[in-house]
């Protein structure tokens, strides 16, 4: 980025204050860089603006990283300490705060999902809710830091994306995905979906979403009746994304309760908020639906075909399937995205000048008791 975009994107008091520092004397200073809540650390993105600004402007910045990329860190603690110019840093403060903050707390929201439900796999599929390529960008990032932390616990992660300009962040070259409600509309029923989808692309597995005409349980056994060979081989799944307006077929508040009673008792025998229940025996995509739909695969003799689960699976809904234990084996979601953004809010404080420790009122826990910087 050139210095006439950082002047245009950056607040207008940082460049003021670079212009009086240039006019009455540069200083040496440490910036200390920290989130006010818990988060998992993401500070590629960051740190590589400050590398790439550093270098084109031949003046040294050192970027002291204080927690490895997916460590977590507690609410004030700094996850970086910034040293240099002054006259070089005073207008970078905005451009990597945006960089910094969305992507911690992003990524930790995808290390908690990923632990809620190990056993799980996870697509993302964020991009349609991002506000931009730069966003979007954040947000595949911040997940799969978020999903490589939660696998060194043994979760299984994030395993892929929804879109190729994103996809090397998990590993891959290309987006995966296979079709989405409007392909039903124009081919007209869900059997027809598939038909083609497999037409086309022969030699890929098939995933076929099945809540288009409200038949969940009967589209899922046609399609699995018309492609047998695919749903012995384990190379068929049928994905959920039944709308929150509805019971998934079959289901109602009573049906949907029996249904756990079968599989997951103790799920629904203690106190729920009014969310829980909805995640567990609610309408939309639900336990008790997920569950209902394996009950439906293994009697017409599908055990192989997998369930794939969306719509609205943040932290929450994740800790509820997970306690209900839902057959779910792939989940699509974009929820890491905050939800609260004023959460993302990063700050910077400079805390030296020119090696005499000073920092506003307040901000002292930045400091150690001797001036020496937090954590050396």
């Amino acid at each position: 980025m050139r210095d006439e975009e950082i002047a245009g994107r950056t607040d207008s008091y940082f460049n003021r204050t670079r212009r009086i520092v240039e006019k009455f004397g540069d200083a040496r200073v440490t910036y200390a860089v920290f989130l006010r809540r818990p988060v998992v650390s993401a500070p590629r993105l960051a740190v590589e603006f400050l590398e790439a600004v550093s270098a084109r402007r031949g003046t040294p910045i050192e970027i002291e990283v204080k927690y490895p990329e997916g460590s977590w860190v507690g609410a004030g603690d700094p996850l970086l300490y910034l040293t240099g110019s002054f006259a070089c840093l005073a207008d970078l403060e905005t451009l990597y705060l945006q960089k910094l903050g969305p992507a911690c707390v992003a990524a930790h929201n995808a290390y908690q999902m990923c632990l809620e439900l190990p056993g799980t796999a996870f697509l993302a599929m964020e991009a349609r809710h991002c506000a931009g390529q730069e966003m979007q960008e954040m947000m595949a990032y911040a997940a799969s830091v978020g999903s490589a932390a939660a696998k060194r616990e043994g979760a299984r992660g994030f395993i892929g994306n929804a879109n190729d300009a994103t996809a090397h962040w998990f590993g891959a070259k290309a987006g995966r995905g296979t079709m989405p409600h409007a392909l039903i509309g124009y081919a007209g029923s869900t059997l027809r979906a598939a038909e083609m989808f497999h037409a086309t692309y022969p030699d890929d597995d098939l995933t076929v979403l099945v809540d288009y005409f409200g038949q969940e349980v009967t589209d899922s056994l046609a399609v699995c009746a018309r492609f047998p060979e695919l749903a012995a081989a384990g190379r068929m799944a049928v994905r959920l994304d039944t709308h929150g307006g509805r019971f998934l077929e079959g289901l109602d508040p009573a049906e949907s309760y029996a249904v756990l009673e079968r599989h997951a008792p103790a799920a629904i025998r203690r106190y729920r908020s009014e969310t829980e229940l909805r995640h567990l025996v609610g309408t939309g995509v639900s336990a008790a639906a997920i569950w209902r739909v394996r009950e439906a695969l293994d009697a017409a003799g599908y055990p192989k075909v997998r369930i794939v689960g969306s719509s609205g699976f943040g932290v929450g809904k994740c800790r509820v399937m997970a306690e209900a234990r839902a057959p779910l084996d792939l989940v699509g979601t974009g929820s890491f995205i905050p939800d609260l953004w004023s959460e993302t809010y990063a700050t910077a404080d400079i805390v030296d000048y020119d090696g005499v420790a000073r920092v506003k009122v307040g901000r002292e826990f930045l400091l150690r008791k001797n001036g020496q910087r937090r954590g050396s």
